[in-house]
């Protein structure tokens, strides 16, 4: 079934059960809210407010960022099949939840194509590997890790903003390219990794180019390698994983936009609308480019195939490495 099917035949439903007397926020436009499975500073949450800043007035006089923690993000998905589809109410998750989760997890309390309506891309970012003062000063490139990582593999080690996340993978499949064995530690985000990686309690971070910028200007980071196709403009003089002969490695994430479950096509289409004018404003790039995010726009159906292709490239990468999150 097409996604414009799909759409359409959600929408008769939700119109059915919801009357004519119903006003959505489509036709009033009085308030709206973001709601996102991460805390209030992170990456996500920091993307949400600058996106509520620039949906109001003209998507709805208020937009707000509800925080709903928990699970691994989970939450905030699940949280989707209860709330209205007049869309009020819209969610803002990591490429992960939606195309990893289901690989990792055997009981996701969602179902990432029914449980949700694609309506926009909304960032894409990328990720890099570091190391700390805990690797000789001789470390210069990814190469010369693993070559210590091999000599040394009682102290080779790296950090990823959690289990089961793309920085996870990216260090799983580094060691693996080079018959290396380094052992991985989850943390709660990339900014705690960084800590301990300072004060020389970890070898190596794999995570958000943004958040390893943040700490270059102390001087006791190295940074070795990013993972996109080309080197990131917000680190111009790091090789990428390619570069350095790790061809095998390329990697992005993104965030995106997504109603509840029986949004209209109209609402689907009014929001769309409105995202893809905020994501345009110079402003928002320029706030959101503090943290290494690109902004993106795109059609529901373009999302719904980006979310498609994610989750059979995934599929053989989790097998293959044999994760499981309930484990």
């Amino acid at each position: 079934m097409t996604l414009d099917r799909r759409l359409l035949l959600q929408g008769a439903a939700g119109a059915a059960l919801l009357g004519p007397a119903h006003r959505s926020v489509a036709q009033a436009g009085d308030s709206a809210r973001i709601v996102v499975g991460f805390p209030a500073g992170g990456t996500a949450d920091t993307m949400c407010r600058r996106l509520a800043e620039r949906l109001q007035p003209g998507y709805a006089k208020s937009v707000l960022v509800e925080n709903r923690t928990g699970a691994g993000a989970k939450l905030a998905v699940q949280a989707m099949k209860t709330l209205p589809p007049d869309g009020s109410a819209m969610l803002l998750s990591p490429m992960s939840m939606l195309c990893i989760y289901p690989h990792t997890y055997k009981n996701l309390g969602y179902d990432p194509v029914a449980d949700l309506t694609p309506v926009s891309l909304s960032t894409t970012f990328e990720f890099g590997f570091c190391v700390g003062p805990a690797v000789p000063a001789s470390v210069r490139n990814l190469r010369d890790f693993l070559a210590w990582a091999k000599a040394n593999p009682e102290k080779a080690n790296f950090a990823s903003p959690a289990a089961g996340s793309v920085p996870h993978f990216i260090g799983v499949l580094l060691g693996r390219a080079a018959d290396a064995q380094l052992t991985h530690v989850g943390y709660r985000g990339t900014g705690p990794a960084m800590m301990d990686l300072i004060g020389g309690q970890l070898a190596a971070v794999s995570g958000l180019i943004g958040d390893i910028n943040a700490q270059m200007s102390s001087g006791r980071v190295r940074f070795l390698g990013v993972s996109g196709a080309q080197r990131s403009r917000f680190a111009p003089d790091v090789p990428t994983y390619a570069e350095q002969g790790f061809k095998d490695i390329v990697f992005g994430e993104w965030y995106a936009i997504y109603l509840p479950p029986g949004a209209r096509p109209e609402v689907v289409r009014r929001l769309n609308t409105a995202l893809v004018t905020a994501l345009a404003s110079p402003e928002l790039a320029q706030a959101v480019s503090l943290m290494a995010l690109e902004p993106a726009s795109s059609t529901p159906a373009e999302l719904q195939a980006r979310i498609q292709a994610e989750t059979e490239r995934w599929g053989p990468i989790v097998r293959s490495i044999g994760f499981s999150a309930d484990s």
